[in-house]
């Protein structure tokens, strides 16, 4: 029992030594508490003192060899071990690498964001004129240092008090209380400019977006066959419209009737689940502007007619009659299908490499063709299909199993086609684009929050409208469950997890070593 004590006074000395060397380090690095670092320079004088009373005898021999050097290797080892503690906290500070173990990657950026601040071709700011009290300030700081972090030489960002600023504040017409974010791009008083209230990261990537745009496309919603409205509240395309203004795009109605053509400005034309069928001079523009070059997207229903059969079949895509059904790839209706069955095609890649699922309420499907009537130049391809178990119902009203002359198998539900139009005559583009999409409901207002759908839709309008940087995964709207730690709870997390805990293990590893060493 006594040899045990002894053992154990004997690394009282190393420990105390530990802790009183290291007590500066907490004081300016890791708690920047005065009581702790004092708590901690007393416990190790303390123990200091309690091992020279109980090992005074062998400290007066301390001239011979063999206590000399003990003494000496104790001492060193423990500033050894401190020095290495010290020099990993330091390297660890200064690499500041982070890793984002969040189910939903809460403090990560979307693809979308990377994309857009790897595409920057001059550098953009971001001024914020927000007070250091303001609720949003630590958030948005945050966020600016991702930003940066992703693009150093691209993105930089600055605060500043309006209340300490009152010129720049009359600049930007701000009020007493208000705050406001200016993006720019560029160097200069006359730089192009934005601003917004206190962004999320689909606005400030927007944004950007914006600056960088050399002009917005003008987008087309066909109406006049009751398609879905670009203006209805509740089951309209209003949440359509506000994306299409954030990614820089310029939605407007277009009623085709009386016209002979698709207006020249036409960046991009949609259809959004028309119920009654086109008039041949209507279809007729349609099939011009695709000759020259056009963009379409085009969205059906299950039991309308609109019409466009023989134009689609130009184009190698015919509708299916009935509703696509799947027994098991479904969300508890065989006619809700749920796929991430995908083709080999840039629309859905992103989509794909997430594992996203892409669900389609009482979807129709296409079938495909590759010869006979296409016009010359056409490919068309699947972009998303359903699982092999699938069917086309002709009467789901009466029923919900695959019947005798129904098509059964993979069924395409998401189709792609383009077209060579170099050698048009009054060409608009080199290529006509069209993307055929069986389902218009998941365009609807209510419907729009699902993320995978909302990403296929608008990677749909990216690769139609040859921006190859839109074909990504926007910001989600992710649901965040975060702690919120004030500065004295981070001030103690912080000396626990990077000065407590590993003294505490160096100290117990000291003190068996030592033990060992001195049997």
């Amino acid at each position: 029992m006594t040899m045990r004590a002894t053992h154990v006074t004997r690394v009282l000395g190393p420990f105390g030594l530990l802790l009183l060397a290291s007590s500066p380090f907490t004081l300016f690095l890791t708690s920047g508490s005065v009581a702790l670092a004092a708590g901690k320079a007393v416990l190790g004088a303390a123990m200091l003192a309690a091992y020279f009373v109980m090992h005074r005898q062998e400290l007066a021999r301390a001239g011979t060899r063999r206590t000399g050097r003990f003494l000496a290797s104790s001492v060193l080892t423990t500033l050894a071990v401190l020095g290495v503690l010290v020099a990993l906290n330091m390297l660890a500070f200064r690499k500041n690498k982070r890793w984002d173990l969040t189910q939903e990657r809460i403090f990560s950026l979307a693809p979308q964001t990377v994309q857009t601040l790897a595409g920057l071709k001059e550098k953009a700011h971001a001024l914020a004129l927000i007070p250091p009290t303001h609720p949003s300030y630590g958030e948005l700081e945050e966020l600016f240092r991702r930003y940066h972090e992703a693009a150093p030489e691209a993105f930089d960002y600055a605060f500043v008090d309006p209340r300490r600023e009152p010129a720049l504040a009359a600049k930007y017409q701000l009020k007493d209380g208000q705050t406001l974010v200016i993006v720019s791009r560029g160097e200069g008083d006359a730089a192009p400019h934005t601003t917004l209230p206190v962004p999320a990261e689909q606005e400030l990537t927007n944004a950007l977006l914006q600056l960088s745009a050399t002009g917005a496309q003008k987008v087309y919603v066909l109406e006049g066959h009751g398609e879905w409205s670009l203006e209805a509240a509740g089951e309209g395309l209003t949440e359509l419209r506000r994306q299409l203004l954030r990614e820089g795009y310029r939605p407007e109605p277009l009623n085709l009737l009386g016209r002979k053509e698709v207006p020249r400005d036409a960046g991009l034309l949609i259809i959004a689940g028309a119920k009654q069928a086109y008039t041949a001079p209507e279809v007729a523009a349609l099939r011009t502007y695709l000759g020259e070059g056009g963009r379409l997207l085009y969205f059906t229903d299950a039991n309308t007619d609109d019409g466009l059969g023989l134009f689609l079949a130009d184009y190698g895509v015919q509708v299916d009659e009935g509703v696509a059904a799947d027994p098991q790839f479904n969300s508890g209706n065989p006619f809700v299908l749920v796929s991430n069955f995908y083709g080999k095609h840039p629309i859905t890649r992103p989509l794909q490499e997430r594992g996203f699922n892409i669900q389609l309420p009482t979807p129709r499907s296409f079938t495909l063709v590759r010869e006979g009537f296409l016009l010359p130049g056409v490919t068309v391809e699947p972009v998303l299909l359903s699982s092999p178990y699938a069917w086309v119902e002709s009467r789901p009203l009466e029923d919900t199993t695959p019947s005798s002359g129904e098509k059964m198998g993979q069924l395409t539900l998401v189709a792609a086609a383009s077209r060579d139009t170099r050698a048009a005559e009054h060409k608009r583009y080199d290529e006509a684009r069209l993307v055929a999409v069986g389902d218009s409901e998941l365009l609807l207002d209510p419907n729009w929050g699902y993320e995978a759908n909302r990403n296929l839709v608008m990677n749909a309008m990216g690769w139609a409208s040859h921006q190859a940087e839109k074909v990504t995964l926007r910001p989600p709207d992710r649901e965040t469950s975060t702690l919120e730690l004030g500065e004295d709870q981070m001030r103690t997390l912080r000396f626990v997890s990077t000065d407590l805990f590993p003294l505490s293990l160096l100290g117990v590893g000291l003190a068996v070593w030592l033990s060992r060493r001195n049997r």
